[in-house]
């Protein structure tokens, strides 16, 4: 596989949130605001890069049967460092995003990519896997943040356009989540097959 199908997979063709459908949990739950959303991608983004790169690194020397469970450890490992970096330096993030953190380590895009192409692949191939499906996914939760914050509080990254006008509630709530990330579903569907 070419370097350049690797990375056009991970931001549009295989996106885990508009293509594969995976790790909904945090795009929805996060995703109030666009700090949020992003800051969640980039965290989940630098566990995928780190575990990728190190289960290519080790896929010769763990054994079959033991495959998933050293592959839980490594991303276990970067999620802690994820976890505690953002406990010391960046506490009210992690307060809002709080037990989405340590769920990084059974998010299936992790784990997915782990199995389906940190095993398989050389490190090189790996690493650009890790880090374009991160930032894919990093995007997504992005755009939905940002949708869901400028219709719900009239403001994007916290500042505030629409004045004194509160926004409408229900985009901030769960079901407004539901709404915004099937509608952008739609249109990226939608712009992926006019560009066929």
């Amino acid at each position: 596989m070419k370097a350049v199908d690797i990375i056009k997979n991970g931001l549009v063709k295989e996106n885990p949130t508009w293509v594969l459908v995976l790790g909904m949990c945090p795009t929805l739950a996060t995703t109030t605001s666009a700090i949020n959303g992003m800051c969640m991608g980039l965290a989940t983004a630098f566990v995928l890069l780190m575990s990728n790169i190190v289960i290519s690194l080790l896929k010769s020397v763990i054994p079959d049967k033991v495959r998933i469970p050293a592959f839980i450890v490594v991303i276990a490992t970067f999620v802690t460092i994820v976890q505690l970096v953002m406990q010391a330096y960046l506490p009210d993030l992690y307060a809002t995003l709080g037990l989405f953190i340590p769920l990084i380590v059974v998010n299936c895009i992790v784990l997915g990519r782990a199995e389906a192409f940190a095993s398989k692949n050389n490190v090189w191939h790996s690493l650009l896997d890790g880090l374009f499906m991160g930032l894919g996914f990093t995007w997504a939760l992005t755009l939905v943040g940002m949708v869901r914050e400028m219709l719900g509080a009239g403001s994007i990254f916290g500042c505030n356009f629409i004045g004194d006008n509160d926004g409408m509630l229900l985009f901030i709530l769960a079901p407004g989540g539901f709404l915004v990330l099937g509608y952008l579903m739609a249109l990226v569907k939608k712009i992926q097959k006019s560009n066929k």
